[in-house]
This record gives structure tokens, sequence and C-alpha cells, in this order.
């Protein structure tokens, strides 16, 4: 035990003492809780500049326009005669989707026909154009009702009203952007800062004393206290920034606290066996921040798991992230029993145990090595 304790506060003193790791560890945790957030703040993209190319120049095409203008997504600008200047706009920049209305249209609709409408949109940004052709979709679904009637009369059937489609949200209400995004990529900034941090001290440790050798106890002591403080950030975010943010939130609390230790527990015991290789502790920032894009998309949540090849499937699965951003979104947005994430928990338990096993074996005395003075014990 007063092993345990002495790396326990070990590791808080290193910590505190070292400027860079209390501004990785500490410090960007509470920026980027509110920095990250402010730049999804609107939730949902409207009025979205989209050019319209009026084919038929009729009174129902008009009107067509006329319920377009209503709709939050979109902002009609002015329209063009041609799909060719409709396209020299898009490629200006200077709008993000095209509504072609057909010759026709009108008589088309008359005749009892479809009355055909053309969606485009620029595929660079694709929130901005998925927003621009749902927002064009909703409004002439609206009024595909309306011609609906109109058929109706001309066929001299009974006015009844089509049957309408009313979609609920179930989880992410506010159907926002930061909801679906910033509640997974939180979960990997408190990783990537975690890890930064515990790879700059054990690389600045390297660096002063040539080895990594630690006792048993004074190990898990020292690994004990960054993971008191990565779990005390994740609760942070978790909590205090999704509700101040209003993200989906408190779906399962108590299966919350056990998800959040376990995801640390990992993270913490890949850390410690990573930081291992690193002898130069600038060399850490380089190669962390390089990879962390390419960690949230190997999680499956943004790139759904199903279209990726299968040889990064396994890789994926060895990082943290994996697991616990498909965990924690389910248990505290999602409100998921602890029985729909034992596939994650199971494997968030099995990283923690390998990763600390093998740290465990990257830190071991030497075999033939003296024992550790008492004076070299309370600095490590």
């Amino acid at each position: 035990m007063n092993e345990f304790l002495r790396g326990f506060q070990g590791a808080l003193k290193a910590i505190f003492s070292d400027r860079a790791a209390v501004m990785s560890i500490i410090v960007a945790t509470i920026i980027y809780s509110f920095y990250y957030p402010a730049a999804y703040s609107h939730q949902v993209a409207s009025r979205l500049p989209t050019v319209v190319v009026d084919l038929d120049r009729s009174p129902m095409s008009r009107d067509l326009l006329r319920k377009l203008s209503a709709v939050r997504a979109v902002d009609l600008i002015p329209p063009e005669a041609s799909l060719t200047a409709a396209r020299e706009r898009v490629s200006e920049g200077k709008a993000d989707g095209i509504l072609i209305v057909d010759a026709d249209f009108e008589r088309d609709i008359l005749r009892g026909e479809q009355g055909r409408v053309t969606f485009l949109a620029e595929g660079a940004l694709l929130s901005r154009a998925n927003t621009v052709l749902q927002g064009l979709a909703d409004a002439v679904a609206g009024f595909s009702q309306e011609a609906v009637l109109v058929q109706a009369q001309f066929e001299g059937l009974p006015n009844t009203a089509p049957m309408r489609l009313v979609q609920r949200p179930l989880f992410n209400t506010r159907e926002g952007y930061a909801s679906a995004v910033v509640t997974a990529v939180s979960v990997l900034i408190v990783q990537q800062t975690l890890l930064l941090g515990m790879v700059l001290l054990i690389g600045t440790r390297q660096e002063l004393r040539g080895r990594l050798a630690l006792r048993t106890a004074t190990l898990f002591g020292s690994l004990s206290a960054f993971w008191l403080i990565g779990t005390l950030n994740l609760l942070y975010y978790s909590g205090f920034v999704y509700w101040i943010q209003d993200f989906p939130r408190g779906g399962n609390l108590p299966g919350l606290f056990l998800c959040a230790m376990l995801y640390i527990a990992a993270v913490v015991s890949f850390a410690a066996f990573v930081g291992s290789f690193f002898r130069v502790r600038e060399r850490a920032m380089q190669v962390i921040l390089l990879l962390s894009m390419p960690m949230y998309f190997l999680a499956g949540l943004s790139w759904p798991s199903t279209s990726m090849p299968p040889w990064l499937l396994w890789p994926a699965k060895l990082v943290p992230t994996t697991a616990g951003i498909n965990v924690m979104v389910k248990i505290n947005a999602m409100g998921a029993s602890l029985d729909e994430v034992l596939p994650e928990l199971g494997t968030l338990t099995l990283l923690a145990v390998v990763y600390g096993a093998l740290a465990m074996w990257r830190y071991r005395l030497p075999v033939n090595s003296a024992p550790l003075s008492r004076p070299n014990d309370a600095q490590e």
C-alpha cells in the first residue's frame, strides 16, 4: 500500500509540475469543452443558398417556389434560365443546391400524372448538401399533398385529405449536427488529451533516467492517478458540458459511471504501453495529433463499420475509442441498458487487462538489478 500511495502521489506531483502535461490533461480538456461545440452551436444548418431553374413558368410552379421560400433550410437566390448557368453558381460557391422544375410540370399534374422536379446539391460539404436536399424534399412533399387534392377535384373524386407522414426523432430530438458529433468526439478528446499528457511524462522520464523500471505497486499507483483524472474529465463532459450545451444525456446514469470507469481504465493502460516506446517527449505530440481523426472514423459512428474493409475493423478494435465512443453514446445519449452494451464493455475490459499486462512487462524491473533506493522511490 505504501508503494501504491507513493506512485499515486508521485504521478500527481509529476503532472502538476510539468506545464505541458497540465495544459494537455486539464486545461486543454476544459478549453475544448467550450471551443469545439461552438462551431456547431446552431445545430442545424439553415438558409443555405439555392438556385432555381423553372422550365415550366406556370402558376403551379410559382406556387411551389412560394412554399420553398418558407422553408428554413434553404434561401432562394435569383433564378437561372438554364442548368448550365445554375451549375456555374454552384461552382463559384454562391449556391449549395439546385432545384429544376421540369417543363410541363403543371400540365402533368392536372392530367393526373406526376409533375417532375430534380434536386441537385454540392457534394463537397455533405452536411450542407443533406440539409439542402432534405429541405427541398420537405417542401415538395407538402406541395404534392395539395396537388393530390387538385387532381381529385379534377377527376370529380371526393375531397379526401392524403395521408400525412409525421417523423419524430427518438434520441436526437433536435436533429442537430452537434448532438450527433460532439457527443462522440468528446470521448475522443478525453482520450487524446490524457494520452498526450501521459506520453509526455513518460518520455520525460526516459530522457532523464534512461529507463522505465517501476515496482508493480508503484506502477498501479501512478496509473490510478491518471485514471482518476481521466474519469473526472469524462464525467465533466458527459454531465456538465452536455447539460450546458443541451445535448442528449442522462439516459442511464449508473451505466454511465461503470462505462466511464472501464473506458478510462483501457485508455490509461493503452497510454502506458504506447508511451513506453517514446523516448523523446516532443515526438508524442506529432504522432498522437496525427492519428486523432483516423481514430474517430475507425470508431464506426460517423462512418458505418459495415462499410469498412474487414482489414480495418480488427486494428480499430485495438484502440479504446472504438468501443468507448459507441458505449458512451449508447449509454448516455440513447439510454441503453448494460445488456445492450455488453460487447463494448467486454472489449474495454479485455483492452484494459491486455494493455495493463503489457505495461507491466514494459515497466518491469530487471531480474538482476539491485532494489531501488528509497530516495529514488520517492521520485517515481
